[in-house]
């Protein structure tokens, strides 16, 4: 299954805004809570300048990015662990995706209510949060009791599992997110089963009106401080802004964007992001005519990588060939690059390199 972001936050913070802008999947926005009952689903492209490059310099006509997958999740409010409002279908769906996206409400609009008067992200943030380590208690409290019995008895696994379940308990109580507590690679394999709510990647969102851009805002800051505190990113941008961006012609955009000051739309900087978090490299092909973008998970084999392509090329790989795109780029095609005996050639278990160029031999 492709991996997946999910948008989330309290209700009318801007996710569905976010994730039309993301999207033009024109989900359902409006001033109230609980515009947004079931998840909606869509891919935005994942914008990336080698690749036009690298398609113009093998002539390709046609240029395919690489693309990612967003969820757009309903609101929570407080008390959504013990169900209260869309709870627990909120819960559920986050466990279903691999990364999250905490939209922060930084502006203001009296049209579009709020759950408390005034602006405040940190609070909107610790509520949010404090539901999900809540949720995490619960799921932590349920798997001790189920596995309490065989690790008194003897049986290592359980009681190594048990000692770890502990050690998260802990932190949790002190309000620390699981992916905040520097587990081992072995005590998250443990714990994977769980797909605890507070151990999956996250990066704030912070939805600024615009009025606020242009750096330096006070409230900005104050997400920023929160994030950095458990080793998270920030992306900040108007959504509302940013959806009007995206339905223009690439001219007016430009145009558009000079006119408030912006180097570059805040969603591409929000995609880029998301596909880090993910664990996500590139990787391009070039053959019949299509220049082609490829998303891979970072310590991927070149068998692997082929399957992506098609499931026939990992059964019956015989050997990738190679080029770094700067190198491809350099040369234009595998042919003149064999002549100059640049293409590297690798086997099934090379591990591909963000930005390789690869030419899949097989059955």
């Amino acid at each position: 299954m492709a991996l997946q972001v999910g948008i989330i936050g309290l209700p009318n913070s801007g996710k569905s805004t976010i994730f039309n802008a993301l999207t033009r999947a024109g989900a359902a926005v409006a001033g109230y809570p609980f515009t947004t009952v079931d998840p909606n689903y869509g891919v935005t492209a994942v914008p990336d300048p080698r690749l036009e490059r690298l398609a113009a310099a093998a002539g390709c006509t046609r240029v395919v990015p690489a693309d990612l997958r967003v969820v757009d999740i309903a609101g929570l409010v407080e008390g959504a662990h013990c169900g209260e409002g869309l709870g627990n279908r909120f819960l559920a769906h986050i466990r279903e995706v691999d990364a999250v996206a905490h939209a922060v409400r930084c502006f203001s609009a009296p049209d579009v209510p709020h759950v408390r008067p005034d602006l405040d992200p940190a609070a909107d943030i610790a509520l949010v949060n404090a539901e999900l380590i809540l949720a995490d208690l619960e799921t932590v409290a349920r798997r001790k009791e189920r596995i309490a019995k065989a690790a008194r008895t003897g049986d290592r696994e359980k009681a190594r599992e048990l000692e770890v379940l502990l050690k998260v308990e802990e932190g949790l109580n002190r309000g620390m997110p699981v992916r905040a507590q520097d587990l081992e690679d072995e005590e998250c394999q443990l714990l994977a089963g769980l797909f605890l709510l507070t151990a999956k990647p996250v990066i704030y969102v912070a939805n600024l009106g615009e009025e606020r851009l242009g750096g330096g805002d006070s409230l900005l800051e104050e997400v920023r401080r929160l994030a950095e505190s458990e080793g998270a990113e920030v992306v900040a941008f108007c959504a509302k802004l940013e959806a009007e961006i995206e339905e223009l012609e690439p001219g007016e955009m430009r145009e558009f964007l000079e006119a408030y000051g912006i180097e570059r739309p805040g969603l591409e900087l929000f995609v880029q992001h998301c596909y880090r978090l993910l664990g996500l490299i590139t990787f391009f092909t070039t053959e019949s005519g299509e220049c082609r973008a490829w998303s891979l998970r970072r310590g991927s084999t070149a068998a692997q990588a082929a399957g992506r392509v098609h499931t026939d090329m990992e059964k019956g790989f015989i050997r990738a060939e190679v080029l770094g795109w700067e190198e491809f780029l350099a040369h234009g095609s595998f042919h003149a690059a064999r002549e100059k005996g640049a293409v590297r050639v690798e086997g099934r278990d090379y591990v591909v390199q963000d930005g390789d160029v690869m030419l899949f031999r097989f059955h």
